[in-house]
């Protein structure tokens, strides 16, 4: 039997640990040329994108089959719940730590476009024809 619910959760769990991956070599890079701090800073930002994209995988198709309004909450939920932890990492990485921005940006673009790019290869989320 085919469910395109596991499908797509299990879609999302692979994108994101391939955004693990990518945000893990993002800030070595930046380790390695720049220093500690802008490595750590890099490192906040991939961790901040990478358990924002989690939560909302885990929160968005974590609920099996439902009816079509309580799928779309789900969804609406999911989305605000990353932003909502991307905000907060931002914000303690900034706020608290004073890590520099830049390599932060560097870190959270780099997990954003490795996980969209993840998701948008995986055979279950192509079109068949």
């Amino acid at each position: 039997m085919h469910d395109p619910i596991a499908t797509g959760r299990r879609a999302a769990l692979r994108a994101v640990a391939v955004q693990a991956i990518v945000a893990l070599l993002v800030a070595v890079g930046i380790l390695l040329s720049a220093g500690l701090e802008p490595g750590l800073a890099a490192a906040a930002g991939g961790i901040a994108m990478l358990a924002g994209n989690a939560l909302a995988a885990v929160v968005a198709l974590g609920g099996g089959i439902q009816p079509a309004s309580a799928a779309f909450a789900r969804l609406m939920l999911g989305t605000l719940g990353k932003w909502v932890v991307v905000v907060a990492v931002l914000a303690v990485a900034l706020g608290v730590f004073g890590l520099p921005a830049l390599p932060i940006l560097v870190g959270l673009a780099a997990g954003m476009l490795a996980y969209l790019l993840a998701l948008h290869g995986t055979k279950s989320t192509r079109l068949q024809r």
